[in-house]
């Protein structure tokens, strides 16, 4: 306890010393320990708690300037939010933890379909493809019909129809 009002007094020096038009939201945990399952929330740079302790089962990101993750608790999924607390969109899971950004873009889910967004968490490709690899360049492999395929603990996926598309969301030429 003494910890949390510890890093709370240094939040507010914080905020206190930064410029009224810097909007962002900081980290702050209970532990002496920030992992995955203590409980977390985010207070704005003026030190309003604009997301309390336990809304979320663990919140990846220390800092919101635009845009960060956290884990729901009843569901599990990886939620991208933006600095007010909205939930913008789900974040495709990787490696039991939200996608890894590669050429600026990582992987997100809406209604089952996989789309693209960026880490000012706008969505720049939509989510419309059944299975979609990461950016590698400027291209990532995609496929409209594709199955999942459990190989124990992991899962493949299985296409005949995988394309190109751009960072545009488009097919790339052959």
């Amino acid at each position: 306890m003494k910890k949390l009002l510890f890093g709370i007094i240094i939040t507010f020096l914080i905020s206190a010393c930064s410029s009224k038009k810097d909007n962002y939201l900081i980290k702050f945990h209970e532990g002496e320990f920030d992992e995955i399952g203590v409980p977390s929330g985010y207070l704005n740079s003026q030190g309003d708690t604009i997301i309390p302790i336990g809304n979320y089962y663990y919140c990846y990101t220390d800092t919101i300037r635009d845009f960060g993750m956290v884990i729901e608790n009843k569901t599990g999924k990886i939620i991208g939010i933006d600095k007010n607390g909205t939930e913008l969109f789900e974040v495709f899971k990787y490696d039991n933890g939200p996608d890894y950004v590669e050429s600026g873009l990582f992987r997100i889910i809406k209604n089952g379909k996989i789309g693209y967004a960026n880490l000012q968490g706008k969505v720049i490709i939509e989510p419309d493809f059944e299975c979609a690899y990461p950016f590698r360049g400027d291209f990532a492999k995609v496929s409209d019909n594709c199955e999942t395929i459990k190989d124990g603990e992991h899962s493949i996926w299985k296409s005949e129809n995988w394309y190109q598309i751009t960072k545009k969301g488009k097919r790339a030429e052959k």
